[in-house]
């Protein structure tokens, strides 16, 4: 009896001890599992290159870089004799795009996607952008959102890209698959908008010094209202994103108060217009169809 008196104490000493060393092991690796959680959180959408088909580009994770802000995002650079300057910005998920101009300092023009699952994609330092500053619309996976550029606090050409959880945490970027982890450079050839991706913009369309200003989706495509205050002219133009290539009805149309509307209209491969008309302090009625999806606005842009 005295000897089982002395060993049960012993016993639940051990016990206690080994219950004690498993939770404090399981509290050491509790912030690296809330971590792991978060970012596979964030890929549950899964993302392809912000560039156009096939290009390469370096998807660059810098390491203790004071410059280079929130940790682990990526800056995309220049791969070879391919300089990334100007080139077209596309979404990596489809989402809900907001435009932002953050000025001579951080992001500069600026575009955040927001995705079905709540995690967002961030992407700065751009040259142009689609929309206007303040305003949001819904683009698809592959959709041109801006080009690269050097605005804000940036030292050369690059586009800075993040992907955040539906918290706002920056997460481990993974593109096309491929997870890119601080302190890493990896190049990455683009599978965006493969094979079925109209090579027209509407900036391409409408010439030289010409801004979007609204576009409405339809059907098959896109309509662009366009202006250029260089010169006071609006420009409109239908984009087709459905049988590219291969001549199919598309219009276009544009009116400014008190004239009359003028369409271009037919059989076209790849778009509508573009139709400029001279709008200075004027209001504007704009419109266009991809087959028999059509939208016509009101007079609005006035001046």
């Amino acid at each position: 009896m005295e000897q089982r008196l002395h060993l049960r104490p012993r016993l639940q000493r051990v016990a206690l001890l080994v219950t004690a060393l498993l939770t404090a092991a399981a509290a050491a690796f509790a912030p690296a599992l809330t971590a792991n959680a978060d970012e596979i959180t964030a890929q549950a959408v899964s993302h392809k290159s912000p560039f156009n088909c096939n290009k390469t580009f370096w998807a660059n994770n810098w390491i203790d870089s004071p410059a280079h802000n929130p940790k682990n995002t990526i800056d995309w650079q220049s791969y070879g004799s391919d300089a990334i300057n100007g080139e077209n910005v596309r979404a990596t998920a489809g989402g809900t795009a907001y435009f932002y101009n953050a000025g001579s300092t951080s992001y500069g023009l600026w575009v955040q996607i927001v995705h079905s699952d709540g995690s967002r994609t961030r992407y700065a330092h751009l040259a142009t952008m689609v929309g206007a500053v303040g305003t949001s619309r819904t683009v698809a996976q592959g959709t041109i959102i801006g080009t690269v550029g050097s605005t804000g606090g940036s030292s050369a050409p690059h586009l800075h890209y993040e992907q955040r959880n539906a918290s706002g945490t920056v997460v481990t970027p993974v593109i096309q698959g491929i997870q890119v982890p601080y302190g890493s450079k990896k190049a990455i050839t683009s599978t965006n908008a493969c094979g079925s991706t109209n090579p027209y913009t509407p900036q391409e369309v409408c010439g030289s010094g010409y801004t979007v200003i609204d576009s409405q989706a339809v059907t098959g495509g896109r309509v662009y209202l366009l202006y250029n205050s260089g010169n006071g002219y609006n420009c409109v133009t239908t984009i087709k994103s459905t049988s590219i290539g291969t001549a199919s009805a598309v219009s276009a149309g544009l009116q400014v108060e008190g004239g009359t509307m003028t369409t271009d209209s037919g059989s076209f491969a790849y778009y509508a217009g573009p139709i400029r008309k001279y709008a200075a302090d004027s209001c504007v009625k704009w419109g266009g169809s991809v087959g028999s999806s059509s939208y016509l606005s009101g007079f609005e842009h006035c001046g």
